[in-house]
Formats: C-alpha cells, sequence, structure tokens
C-alpha cells in the first residue's frame, strides 16, 4: 500500500529541476523533450514551462491537451534510491503576460533574453491529474480528484 501523500510528491517534485515533457504527435507517435519547471510546483498540482510560441509542442498540446511529465531524483547519498515519478495531466497554453510575471525566476534569461518581454513567449500549464511514483521502497498513485494514497 502507498503512503505517499499529494503533498509528499510536491515536496519532492520543487526539489527536481528538470523532468521529460510527453506529448502526443504524429498519430501512433509520443514526443518527449526534456523542460525545466524552475522549481515552480505548487500544491494544488500545477506545473510551469516557459516556451516559445510557434514550436511543436506547443501545436501538439494544442491538438491533444493531455500529456505526462516524468521526473528522477538521484539515489541519497546513504544509498537509498531516487525516486521517479510520472504526472498524468492537461496542458494548456497561456499568452498573458502577468502570468509570465508570475512564474517568472531571473534565470529564464538564459534561453529568453528579453525576459517576459521576449517575443512568442508563451507559458505552458500542466494540471496533474495523477500522480504515480516509485522510490525502490514502495510505488503508488494520487488521484489529484481525491488527493489521498490508493494502491499502487
Amino acid at each position: 500500500m502507498s503512503t505517499m501523500t499529494f503533498e509528499d510528491l510536491s515536496s519532492h517534485l520543487r526539489k527536481i529541476d528538470f523532468c521529460m515533457l510527453c506529448t502526443t504527435a504524429a498519430p501512433g507517435r509520443i514526443a518527449t523533450r526534456p523542460m525545466s519547471n524552475n522549481g515552480d510546483v505548487e500544491y494544488d498540482g500545477d506545473s510551469w514551462f516557459f516556451s516559445y510560441d510557434g514550436t511543436r509542442k506547443v501545436s501538439e498540446i494544442e491538438a491533444v491537451r493531455d500529456v505526462t511529465l516524468t521526473f528522477t531524483a538521484p539515489p541519497s547519498l546513504l544509498g537509498k534510491p531516487g525516486i521517479f515519478i510520472s504526472v498524468d495531466g492537461t496542458a494548456s497554453i497561456t499568452r498573458d503576460k502577468a502570468a509570465f510575471e508570475n512564474h517568472w525566476i531571473s534565470e529564464l534569461k538564459r534561453w529568453f533574453p528579453e525576459g517576459v518581454d521576449t517575443p512568442g513567449l508563451v507559458l505552458i500549464k500542466v494540471a496533474a491529474t495523477s500522480i504515480h511514483y516509485w522510490d525502490g521502497e514502495e510505488n503508488g498513485e494520487v488521484s489529484l480528484r481525491d488527493t489521498g494514497p490508493s494502491e499502487g
């Protein structure tokens, strides 16, 4: 039986910068690419990613909103396996500058040199529907409909 709660998993997710974003591409194909969440993971299950409009990932999300995010944390210094987390969710694209400002951190200038005024900037929001995890000792799923642990 799983014992991790949604809050436990959110705590892990905030510590993992990069994940893999999986979208539906051409029929019968999944496209995957690395994304940085910049630690912007809230307890409500939303993950936020900046991107450029006109990219393949944005057009794929606009066609099929169901996505998966996969996160991996390294083993601990004491040898305990790291944690693997898979987040199923619904993605949406926003072009609202106020939303950009709410999620902006200075380190993003590396990819978006003009900050929130970067031409073609968009914000991808992934609203989690369920989270699956495995940490070497247990595994389980947390559904955001009831926010409690369930059998894994």
